[in-house]
């Protein structure tokens, strides 16, 4: 953790929405005068996508779980280094994952492939990671110690899967029973590596579809933002002016002491007005240093 250069990590498996959270940080970034290195946790996968379907079928013969979920599928420690290495010195070396065939050609690799090591930009004032294990802690490796806030994002499960058939299908070139593979395989890992993390989170937003979803694989839209309803869980509530949030979001309400709900149209809105304040807090402080 550091004043001078702080990070804030959000993490959520595939289909979250943790992308949301990016484009809320751009927002606040364009008021608050600064500049984020918003970097995928994708970027710290041990294989590139084919190496990965050979490790996995390796593993499998051996009676052992590999995903993207588990602490193995993913160098960790990389990670950890890079969090430290901003957080003393605003440096560090990171990477992209070619998601697509428009990434892969902007940048002249393969699909499923990754950029070379780059440097961090110089006056770069906020690290913001989004991925899987922004808030992971084991014994060996605890990410969720190196930043300064952690930001949870987890719709319930099968409206996470609802979004990553959808991606996968029509933007990664997966067909369904490809997805459905994945998805199999992975949720050992899910349950021992994935939720643990949202007890280590300063907060949480979980969007609760108002339809049915009973079915993720033959569902044939993502249920809209304005179907829905987000749940939004504080670890410290002191910290913040409920009956203000309420009177800012119109159809809010409180369901517990530390727990508010939104519609979900308003999430965006919700985000903004409770991380704006800690992106500026940080600044502050920062600020102060120089």
């Amino acid at each position: 953790m550091s004043v001078k250069n702080p990070i804030i990590a959000i993490t959520g498996s595939s289909g979250s929405g943790s992308y949301r959270v990016g484009t809320v940080f751009s927002h606040i970034a364009w008021r608050e005068k600064i500049q984020p290195l918003v970097v995928d946790g994708s970027a710290f996968h041990s294989y590139d996508r084919d190496e990965m379907r050979r490790a996995v079928e390796a593993s499998a013969k051996r009676g052992k779980h590999l995903s993207h979920f588990s602490p193995e599928g993913n160098r960790l420690d990389l990670l950890a280094d890079f969090f430290k290495a901003f957080a003393e010195t605003g440096g560090g070396r990171y990477r992209e994952y070619l998601h697509t065939q428009n990434e892969a050609r902007e940048a002249g690799g393969k699909v499923g492939g990754f950029t070379d090591w780059k440097q961090v930009p110089e006056g770069t004032d906020l690290l913001v990671y989004q991925g899987l294990h922004g808030a992971y802690r084991s014994a060996a490796v605890d990410i969720a110690s190196l930043s300064d806030f952690t930001i949870g994002v987890t719709p319930i499960v099968n409206l996470e899967w609802i979004k990553k058939i959808h991606n996968d299908t029509l933007n990664r070139g997966y067909s369904l029973e490809e997805v459905k593979a994945i998805i199999e395989n992975r949720l050992y890992d899910y349950v021992r590596h994935i939720t643990p993390q949202f007890s280590n989170t300063d907060v949480n937003f979980q969007r609760v579809p108002l339809v049915d979803t009973s079915n993720p694989f033959v569902a044939r839209d993502i249920p809209a933002l304005d179907e829905s309803m987000v749940i939004i869980s504080i670890k410290r509530p002191e910290t913040q002016d409920f009956p203000y949030l309420m009177k800012m979001i119109d159809g809010s309400f409180m369901s517990r002491p530390n727990t508010i709900v939104v519609p979900g149209g308003k999430m965006e809105y919700a985000m903004e007005l409770l991380l704006n304040p800690v992106v500026k807090n940080m600044m502050e402080k920062r600020r102060q240093l120089a």
